[in-house]
């Protein structure tokens, strides 16, 4: 699975890599590097972060399975994650027009509490038994109700099953944390 990530979206959603941020820029995209990369170990998936750049943009490696991307500045990240949509994968982020274009391009578009959500699970079942894990606490926006998005009519099919791409959503969630057998 290929999975592309709104870098600076998702470092801002998660409390542990924001307070990284504060130090400065370059900890907050060290910090994800590094939480993407025991994940890359873990599943074998390759992650592509996109952050908003200056100048002529670029791309390098952030760690083991992880490649970086900074826009150019004619171009936002967002624009950027669109078009790496194109190829599929799954799209990380919670900018809602980010969401919709991985939709157009058939990606599947994760929000980024969800993916976070997903990583705290994976790394809480890799921690041994006993350790203290820096993400224990829920940060506050996953203590927050759920919320069912608004229906547009009747819908059609069993009730019981998701969409199909809640499904594939889903998936490609499951991946990151797959059951123990």
């Amino acid at each position: 699975m290929h999975w592309l990530i709104d870098g600076y979206n998702l470092i801002r959603r998660d409390p542990a890599l924001a307070s990284r941020e504060v130090e400065s820029l370059e900890a907050g995209r060290i910090a994800l590097c590094r939480m993407l990369a025991q994940a890359a170990r873990g599943s074998g998936d390759r992650f592509t972060v996109v952050f908003d750049g200056r100048g002529a943009g670029g791309s390098g490696t952030g760690a083991a399975g992880v490649s970086v991307v900074f826009s150019s500045a004619r171009e936002t990240a967002d624009r950027v994650l669109g078009r790496l949509a194109a190829g599929g994968g799954a799209v990380v982020s919670n900018d809602r027009e980010v969401r919709q274009a991985a939709k157009r391009a058939g990606a599947i578009a994760i929000s980024a509490d969800e993916f976070l959500a997903r990583m705290k699970t994976a790394a809480a079942d890799r921690m041994p038994p006993g350790a203290d894990h820096p993400m224990a606490e829920d940060p506050p926006y996953m203590k927050e109700a759920d919320h069912e998005p608004e229906r547009r009519g009747p819908r059609k099919g069993n009730p019981r099953k998701l969409p199909r791409k809640a499904r594939e959503a889903e998936r490609a969630l499951r991946r990151l944390n797959p059951k123990k057998d």
